[in-house]
């Protein structure tokens, strides 16, 4: 029987979803709690890699189980041994065949940015006083819309088998004086990407880098070519739909 966990997670203690030899995963500690539980070892499949420090709202995996479970309890018994950086919000009953990463139509990411410094945003959000110019930086962003490949946000040496991505959403969203958000929704996003954009478009508001250029770099340019990666620890995983 299949089940899907939706679940949230703080990404600093970790280095991504995906299991790594050294390091600690948010996808070992799901699966080791899980097999606690259950008492045999459990694989948990995620909807997708996130980077090291990056952060998920929302966030879906699935597993199979021998046995029909109490979700309810399920999900009780996972949050009382889970780290407090990981909770689960759901437990349910999937079709079988239903896969978590396959059956992904839509992700959905936001950027948060301070433009002041405020101790109670550090963790979650990246400051940024350089002066900006955010109708430059969303009319950049509007040239991510639609079907491109976007090889030059994507970190280097990655074996994806394509870097073609379909961009829904790319704007800048002001939520009160000193803060902002950049939302970006696609159906599928590279290793590396969103933080590559963001820190792209942050030189545009800079003025070090123009709106065009974007438009350049999507067509011709490479990793080299585009802006530095700004930290992970402001980035989420918003939304995934189905």
């Amino acid at each position: 029987m299949r089940y899907l966990l939706k679940l949230s997670y703080d990404g600093a203690p970790y280095c991504g979803w995906q299991i790594q030899p050294s390091d600690p995963s948010v996808q070992q500690t799901v699966e080791q709690a899980l097999s606690t539980i259950l008492g045999t070892k459990t694989t948990v499949t995620g909807a997708g890699r996130t980077d090291t420090g990056v952060n998920a709202s929302c966030y879906y995996a699935h597993f199979d189980a021998d046995a029909q479970l109490d979700v309810v309890q399920t999900r009780y018994k996972l949050n009382a041994i889970l780290p407090s950086s990981i909770a689960i919000a759901e437990v349910r009953k999937v079709a079988d065949g239903f896969h978590a990463r396959f059956d992904a139509r839509r992700r959905e990411y936001t950027y948060f940015l301070h433009r002041e410094k405020d101790p109670f945003s550090d963790k979650f959000s990246f400051l940024c006083t350089f002066p900006l110019n955010f109708e430059a930086m969303n009319e950049a962003a509007s040239l991510l819309l639609g079907e491109h490949d976007f090889k030059c946000f994507e970190k280097t040496g990655t074996d994806n088998k394509t870097s073609i991505c379909t961009v829904t959403e790319a704007a800048w969203y002001r939520k009160d004086e000193t803060h902002w958000y950049f939302k970006i929704a696609a159906d599928r996003f590279l290793r590396n990407m969103v933080r590559a954009i963001v820190g792209t478009l942050l030189e545009v508001g800079r003025g070090k880098r123009s709106v065009g250029n974007i438009r350049d770099l999507i067509e011709n340019g490479t990793r080299c070519d585009a802006g530095q990666s700004v930290p992970g620890n402001a980035l989420f995983l918003t939304e995934i739909n189905y």
